[in-house]
């Protein structure tokens, strides 16, 4: 058996049952392949947890439900080609992203230096071919213009937009992963920036209220919620 799926066969039975029952009710389909690397994802993150603190979600089962769930729910607004995570942490949602779509050619930017040595070795492990894990701050980090910049729990949505204002294609997007009381962050918008769409996100097995802001420079402001 591979390294893989010696790791996957570790975790307890709860763990994929709540994986393929998630995404069933999210309505993605997804190969035994990408079935292995996403419970790979998460055995990896339980383990690097204990030692490096990646995240305060402790419970293998709640990591499922708040982070691979909770990344995978974006997936059918997410089209790339090229798309930046900024403020990735241990990965997410660019890891997850690019697992349920291999054509997505997905950057992970973080500046905290145990994240990224993890990103790197689940990138390893987990043999993701269309991901690159970079340590850096983003008010550094230059590379090619990206067709969406997404971002989970980086920062503000003023400072996420201002700090990545150079980085999206010039007909590019701002994917912003929320909770309640975006409408403060989005009234605070600088100029020329404008909220395309708005979609409330139904994360299985989690009852915290979550939506996805879409934002662009060109597009007229389109606030209906979807």
């Amino acid at each position: 058996m591979s390294g893989l799926t010696v790791l996957v066969s570790s975790l307890p039975a709860s763990v994929a049952a709540r994986l393929d029952n998630g995404l069933a009710q999210l309505g993605l389909k997804v190969t035994a392949s990408q079935r292995e690397q996403l419970l790979g994802f998460v055995a990896l993150l339980h383990k690097w947890n204990k030692a490096y603190n990646l995240t305060a979600v402790r419970d293998i089962d709640d990591m499922v439900a708040r982070h691979v769930l909770d990344s995978a729910a974006v997936a059918p607004y997410v089209h790339g080609p090229r798309l930046l995570d900024v403020g990735a942490g241990p990965g997410l949602p660019g890891i997850v992203l690019a697992i349920l779509d291999p054509a997505l050619s997905v950057t992970l930017l973080d500046s905290n230096g145990k994240k990224v040595r993890f990103q790197r070795q689940a990138i390893m492990e987990l043999g993701l071919k269309n991901v690159v894990a970079s340590q850096a701050r983003v008010e550094t980090f230059s590379d090619q213009p990206f067709d969406q910049v997404i971002s989970r729990a980086f920062a503000s949505l003023v400072d996420f937009v201002t700090l990545t204002r150079e980085l999206p294609t010039a007909n590019g997007q701002w994917l912003a992963m929320k909770g309640p009381g975006a409408d403060d962050e989005l009234r605070e918008l600088p100029s020329g920036i404008r909220l395309q769409t708005r979609h409330l996100l139904k994360v299985p097995f989690d009852t915290a209220e979550r939506q996805l802001l879409i934002l662009n420079v060109d597009s007229e402001p389109q606030e209906g919620v979807e």
